[in-house]
Formats: C-alpha cells, sequence, structure tokens
C-alpha cells in the first residue's frame, strides 16, 4: 500500500546550518527532530532525507564522513524511538576538484532525481506528499515534483523567507517555525 512521504532537507532543517558539515563534530540535531521524525513514523508518513552534500566534488570532506554523519543520524534518532526511512544525498558539483564527483547530475536539488531515486525504493503516494525544506531550492523541488513545498525558519529559512521569497513566483503552502511546527501543520491535513 503507497505511503505519502516527508521529503526534509537536512542542513537547516534537521541540523544546525553550519555551512560545510566537514566533521562529525560539527554535526548538531536542530531542537525538536527527533520527535517530528516520531511523529511522521506514528502518522505512517515515510520521513525521507534529500541533501545536497556538494562538498565531496570540492574536496572538502571524503564521501565517507557523509556516511558516517548519516549513521550518527540514524543512531541519535533510534535512541529517540525515530527513525528515517531512508536518506538520498548528491555528493557532485559541476565545477568540482574531485573527477569522480564533478558533473552535471539530474540529482543536485533542485533537480528531481533524488525524489525519482526514492520512488524507485519505496511505494510512495506522491498525491498526499511534502517537501519540506530552508532554502527556495527546496520549493523548486517541490514544484519540479508536482508536490506541497514548506520552508522552515531555522538555518537559511528566515533569510529565504524574508528576502528571496518576495522576489520568485514560487511560494511555500506553510512557512513553519522549524521541522517539527512543519510536521504538526502536515499531520493536521492529513486525508485518510
Amino acid at each position: 500500500m503507497k505511503r505519502p512521504a516527508v521529503f526534509i532537507d537536512r542542513d537547516g532543517t534537521i541540523n544546525e546550518q553550519m555551512g560545510y558539515i566537514n566533521h562529525l563534530s560539527r554535526f548538531h540535531l536542530l531542537p525538536g527532530v527527533s520527535e517530528a521524525i516520531r511523529l511522521l513514523n506514528e502518522r505512517n508518513f515515510l520521513a525521507i532525507i534529500v541533501t545536497n552534500q556538494s562538498g565531496v566534488a570540492r574536496g572538502y570532506f571524503s564521501i565517507d564522513l557523509i556516511h558516517e554523519v548519516h549513521s550518527s543520524l540514524m543512531n541519535t534518532l533510534r535512541n529517540n524511538g525515530a527513525k528515517i526511512d531512508g536518506i538520498f544525498f548528491c555528493p557532485h558539483y559541476p565545477r568540482g576538484k574531485i573527477s569522480e564527483y564533478t558533473c552535471e547530475c539530474n540529482c543536485r536539488k533542485p533537480k528531481t532525481g533524488l525524489i525519482d531515486k526514492a520512488c524507485e525504493t519505496f511505494d510512495i503516494d506522491m498525491s498526499r506528499s511534502y517537501v519540506v525544506g530552508d532554502h527556495f531550492t527546496d520549493l523548486e523541488l517541490a514544484q519540479r515534483s508536482n508536490l506541497d513545498g514548506i520552508i522552515v525558519k531555522t538555518g537559511y529559512g528566515l533569510g529565504t523567507v524574508s528576502y528571496t521569497l518576495p522576489q520568485i513566483p514560487i511560494k511555500p503552502c506553510y512557512v513553519a517555525d522549524d521541522l517539527l511546527d512543519a510536521v504538526k501543520w502536515i499531520i493536521e491535513r492529513k486525508i485518510d
């Protein structure tokens, strides 16, 4: 049976926006994230992370660090009774320094490759799914995927709301204080 998904940006939405997370010690969950993910789990939503990680192509850190950070995230959430169903990330950048990851790809947000991969992996009810993030590219990803997009005010979100949204035609269906607020808003609107 198809399940709705919430496609969640990582940096600035799940964890503090610190530029490039080039060491595990720089990865800090934002308040309320475990509760938000747990609520999605309890309401039968798939919780799926979709994130650009171009620091790999730029040579700022190895792909192994991405896996280490995600493993730590999964363990922290598990210890708090929450579970991410899938993590899809793009390590590419067209002007990178690491040749293996230097390319034009279809997975770098706002292109839809990460969501396409998630749909190949899971049986997703796209008509009841959302994208949540802190950047206008998350809204563009939502639009290109025919999904509703939510902006959170964490990370780059306040700047996005104040300066970017007035200048672009794409608008969020909701502006949330943080991921927990976004998830509560989604759950209130779930069609059973």
